[in-house]
């Protein structure tokens, strides 16, 4: 979705696609391996997908 939102004739960047998705996917993944053992299965991964969509959300309007 963050990338939907970028008002730019052309298209976004590429260079700024790559980077603002290994991003989302490099807090995911911390928040995937660095999460408590107690927390496994549908919860570990609900997690994971709320971390993905605040850091998207973050960083639309770090963006904007």
């Amino acid at each position: 979705m963050l990338f939907f939102f970028f008002n730019d004739p052309e298209g976004p960047n590429l260079v700024v696609v790559v980077g603002l998705a290994l991003a989302v996917y490099f807090l995911s993944a911390i928040a995937y391996i660095f999460s408590p053992f107690k927390v496994n299965g549908i919860k570990r991964l609900s997690v994971v997908i709320c971390m993905q969509i605040l850091s998207v959300i973050a960083l639309y309007f770090c963006m904007k």
